[in-house]
Order: structure tokens, then sequence, then C-alpha cells
């Protein structure tokens, strides 16, 4: 009987777990976790780390209390579901452990305490299989705070990606589709249609990537991917950035700084770019760069500013929509700070958002109740817009426990064809 209860417990306390670690993936940052970033460049921050590299994420926490917090990993499979694999096999090490790098804000107006979590440190040494990974960020009270999502890569498979122009007359000038290959010099791939998985991620978004294409056909070991609709997306239009690198001087796409309890930027008054005919200018793709002018120390020295949005009503909103001001800057979250509240007495569209210094690229998007997000509603879908588009390709051997990320690739339409 003894013997019984454990075991029923035992299957209760996993069954818990898993469910746990469903809702726990659906936690976004609280209003006073800013400025999370892993170690990627700004023009290309999609968090796909090489087996044996180095792995560091930073957040900062303006209420700036010194407050305690500790990490945990969690490894899943291809499509963020859990893994069946035990901490022991895929983490070298141990975690639940609390970070001790932080460091206090200084000359600022909004204190902050900045943390860095590097791995491999003196508790965690590495990861011992590839796939796909979130670090959990827990407080002292063992409540979950934020989340994020990294990729661990073996380089067993070569992706190669294209960009073309829908087929669909319909949507040729609206949309843009991937085609691509997947092959291995080292990997006989069995079974590829269940075994071989692959995800289409659009620059930095994971949120809105397309999963489970499966290979239309192969030649030898190399599968082929030449679908039109089921690897098409939105092309949406080159994303609207502002720069509030010093506060002493113009800055691009600032109309006016005011001084209160911290510094507000006014961007200028934004218009609906629907209709529009494309124009060009350079951006990275939703992402950011926290940088200042004049400081030495931008972790700690780059102030906290309300940054305040205003979108023109030019267009019937349906009732059953709502916009938000996107960007990797909070790694394309829906939350409230981000929505945009019509002022009746201003006519228009706000939203503040408290962003640390830097450049920012960010869209207006609208959301439905249903969770489709429509970013060409208000700034169009043109097929000449510059995104980059990552192939993802996993796989898992027959008998296999877990997904393997085996490969990667790249392509951007500013090289797309018909």
């Amino acid at each position: 009987m003894k013997s019984f209860f454990i075991l029923v417990f035992t299957t209760l306390s996993v069954v818990f777990i898993a469910q746990s670690q469903t809702l726990e993936d659906l936690v976004n940052d609280p209003d006073y976790i800013k400025s999370v970033t892993f170690n990627k460049d700004p023009e290309y921050m999609l968090p796909v780390f090489q087996m044996g590299e180095s792995v560091a994420i930073e957040f900062d926490d303006v209420i700036g209390d010194e407050a305690d917090y500790y990490y945990q990993f969690e490894h899943y499979d291809y499509n963020w579901q859990p893994s069946r694999l035990f901490k022991n096999e895929f983490l070298d090490g141990i975690d639940d452990m609390r970070i001790f790098n932080y460091r206090n804000s200084f000359t600022t107006l909004q204190s902050f305490s900045h943390y860095t979590l590097s791995i491999p440190n003196q508790f965690t040494r590495g990861f011992k299989v590839s796939g796909n990974y979130m670090i959990h960020i827990y407080n002292d009270k063992r409540e979950l705070v934020f989340s994020r999502k990294f990729m661990i890569m073996e380089e067993k498979a070569q992706v190669g990606v294209e960009i073309k122009r829908a087929r669909d007359i319909k949507f040729i000038n609206t949309q843009q589709r991937v085609q691509y290959t997947v092959d291995s010099q080292e990997i006989n791939f069995i079974n590829p249609a269940d075994n071989l998985k692959t995800v289409i991620i659009q620059n930095s978004d994971i949120q809105t990537a397309l999963y489970d294409i499966k290979p239309q056909f192969n030649l030898g070991n190399r599968q082929e991917y030449r679908y039109d609709t089921e690897t098409s997306f939105w092309a949406g239009n080159e994303y609207l950035n502002f720069e509030n690198r010093d506060f002493r001087s113009p800055n691009q796409n600032i109309d006016y700084v005011r001084k209160k309890d911290l510094y507000e930027a006014y961007l200028f008054v934004h218009k609906p770019r629907y209709g529009n005919e494309y124009t060009f200018f350079p951006d990275i793709n939703g992402n950011y760069l926290v940088t200042t002018l004049d400081n030495e120390d931008n972790a700690v020295q780059a102030e906290y500013v309300n940054i305040h949005f205003s979108l023109l009503p030019a267009f019937n909103l349906p009732p059953d929509a709502s916009i938000y001001v996107m960007g990797n800057y909070n790694a394309f979250q829906l939350q409230p700070e981000n929505q945009l509240i019509y002022n009746e007495k201003r006519g228009m569209y706000e939203a503040t958002i408290l962003l640390k210094q830097g450049f920012y690229n960010y869209r207006y998007t609208v959301v439905y109740d249903n969770g489709e997000q429509d970013p060409g509603f208000i700034s169009g879908n043109l097929w000449q817009t510059e995104n980059i588009y990552t192939v993802l390709a996993y796989y898992r051997e027959p008998g296999g426990r877990y997904d393997r990320l085996i490969g990667q690739g790249a392509g951007s339409s500013e090289d797309i064809r018909n």
C-alpha cells in the first residue's frame, strides 16, 4: 500500500509539474523587468547558439531594490512542448541558483538593478544536448517572474533558404514565401516526413513562427520544401524607428523631450502607411540597441525614458481588434503597457512605454481577439520589404526521446525573386 501511494503521488506530481510548465510558458514580463537581451548582435538577435558557445542573458529590474533572482533551465521539443529528458540528461551542472552578478545604476533618474547571467559558470557548466531551451527566472518567493526562449545547435545539416514572391496572384504584392532544402552528410534521414521537423521564423519574432512543415520530396538525402501558401508570410513594411542617445541635441524621429520625474520623449505623430507606395529605409528588423552618446557604461548609466507613441486613426478598427506597439524590445509580447488606447480628447491612439536609451525598431500591429496578428492593417504589406527568414531543422532518430537542432539557414528578402 505504501509503495502504491508513493507511485500515485509521484505520478500526480509529474502531471502537476507538466501542467505548471505549460502555464509558465504563457507568462509575460512584469512591468518592472526591462531590456532583456541575450549576447547577440542587434542586427540579428535570434537566440541560436552553437554547442559549447557561451550564453549570456542580461536584464534590468527598475524597482532597483537588489532583489534576489534564481534561474532554471528546461528542455523542449521543436514546437516548445516539454521534452522527455531529465535535467541531468541535458544540463551539465546544476541550476536553481541565485544570480550573483548584478550592479546598481548610477547617475540616472530611474534607479534600477542590472543583472547578468553567463553560462558556463561555477554552477552550470553548459548544455549536453542540442534543441530548444527556456530560461525561467524566479524571485525569492519561488514565483516565476519571466522566461526567455533560446536554442542550442549542433551543426549536422546544411539548410539552404530562398525568398520568393507568392505564386497566388491575390498575394503576389503582399506576401513573401520561403523555399528551402535540408541536407546532411552526417545524418541519413529516416522517415523524414515524421522525424525531420522544420521551423520558419520571420526576423527575430519566435511568436509568429511556422511549424511542422513536411518535406515535399527528396533528392537522395536532400529534402526539398517548395511550398507556396504553407510557407508564406505577410511581408509587412519596414520597421519604424527612433533614437534617443542624447537629450541635449535633436534625436531621430523624436519631436521633443520634457523632464519631469523622468525624461518624457514624444515621438512624431504617425499616420497609417497602408496603401502607400514602398519606401526603402534601412532597419534592424524589429530589434534594438541600448546606447548613449557619452556614457562609459551603458548597462548602468543609460537612462530609462517614457516614450510616448501617437497614431492617427485614419482607419476603421474592427470591434474585435486592438493595436500594439510591437518589437523585440520585449520579445514581441502583447502586454498592457504596449497596447495603444484611444484618446478621445486628442483624437488619436496613444501608448507610453518605459524604455532604456538607445536605438529601437517597432511597428504598429493589429491583434484580433482570437490571437491572430495583422501587421499590414496599419503599415501595409509590400513584397519589397526587407525581412530575414531563418529556417531551423530538427531531427529525432527512430526511438529518440528529444528533437536535436541540427541545422540553421537564413535568407533575406532583399534578394527576393519571382
